[in-house]
């Protein structure tokens, strides 16, 4: 029964290794191109991984289409756009400027340009204010004994 086992898994794991994200193309402009379509590509079981860093079962069957569309001659275009038009903007890691995304684009722009005009305030406002002026000696004096004598 172990022998079995062993034997099942001897011939299993060559077939999974074959679908990593190391996996070369013979031709090396074939090979150049998926691994820069594997980057531009976003895992949408992981979200935040493109398809060449996860090891999720939907990115190494992304990677495989890849490889497919790529074999069967689409251009990188292509490609992308046969993803997009399956799962929508969200697959692509840069996703293009239109409709609800010029938000998220514009997002983190507008928080810098109002941390900025925000510390340019506050540093304004520091050179602005006057410094206090010296106590006069008789105003030292009335603070000294206040501050001595216990009150009641």
């Amino acid at each position: 029964m172990i022998r079995v086992l062993l034997l099942w898994l001897a011939l299993a794991l060559p077939a999974v290794a074959a679908l990593g994200p190391d996996d070369k193309m013979a031709d090396p402009l074939l090979n150049t191109r998926a691994m820069a379509l594997y980057d531009a590509l976003r895992c949408v079981r992981c979200r935040s991984e493109s398809i060449a860093s996860s090891n999720a079962d939907w990115a190494r069957d992304a990677r495989a289409v890849v490889r497919e569309r790529l074999l069967a001659g689409d251009t990188d275009t292509e490609v992308l756009h046969f993803f997009q038009a399956r799962y929508g903007d969200y697959v692509l890691m840069s996703p293009p400027m239109r409709g609800a995304t010029i938000a998220l684009w514009l997002t983190a722009p507008t928080f810098l340009l109002m941390g900025l005009i925000g510390a340019a305030t506050l540093i304004r406002r520091r050179r602005a204010d006057p410094q206090p002026e010296e106590l006069s000696p008789a105003e030292a004096a009335r603070v000294e004994r206040l501050l001595s004598d216990p009150p009641g």
